[in-house]
């Protein structure tokens, strides 16, 4: 064979094996079984042009907006893009006390505070109107000053907001960490989660 020693050759015929190995297991994945392909369960065909339905967010925007109510907007909508849904902020309005840029969450309650609430919050708007903490927007030490919340869990609501998103009720507060539901109702009273 090729004039080549008996141990080339043997190492020779081991190659040659081994890359037909290998083409059969590579076709044997690309073309599979017509028994395999009989079990599978048909699924939809889509037709060529055919575009997925687009997700939406249903929001409430209130507040000192031209025109509060529900608003549908198309999923990845800007807070900005639920304002201007809104008619945008009345002249009173200080829509920079919210992060325009933030991705609206479905049925969450968008609150546009006026200049005078947050002249009353010492130019800050971060957590409360009308007296009640904002659990999605109050500070580590706007949360300290609710019954039962110390630094630790404060610091824990932030996390827990930070990494799974805006709070869309009071009650979703009772998945944090050490909030029970007696903790719960010594608060409940005191926050909302717009």
């Amino acid at each position: 064979m090729f004039n080549l020693p008996r141990q080339q050759q043997y190492i020779v015929i081991l190659l040659l094996g081994a890359l037909l190995a290998g083409g059969a297991v590579s076709l044997h994945r690309h073309y599979r079984p017509v028994e395999t392909l009989l079990a599978e369960e048909p699924g939809p065909i889509e037709e060529e042009g055919e575009e997925p339905v687009p997700q939406e967010v249903i929001v409430h925007v209130a507040g000192a907006v031209a025109k509060s109510g529900v608003y549908r907007l198309p999923e990845g909508s800007r807070v900005i893009d639920a304002l201007e849904a809104a008619g945008g902020g009345r002249e009173d309005a200080d829509i920079h006390a919210l992060n325009l840029a933030d991705v609206l969450v479905d049925g969450q309650r968008y609150y546009v505070p006026t200049l005078e609430e947050t002249s009353a919050q010492g130019g800050s708007f971060s957590g409360s109107v009308g007296g009640k903490v904002n659990i999605n927007r109050a500070t580590q030490a706007e949360l300290e000053t609710l019954p039962g919340i110390g630094p630790t869990l404060a610091q824990r609501i932030i996390s827990y907001r930070e990494e799974q998103g805006p709070f869309r009720c009071p009650e979703d507060l009772k998945k944090v960490s050490g909030i029970g539901d007696k903790t719960f109702e010594g608060l409940k009273d005191q926050i909302n989660a717009p």
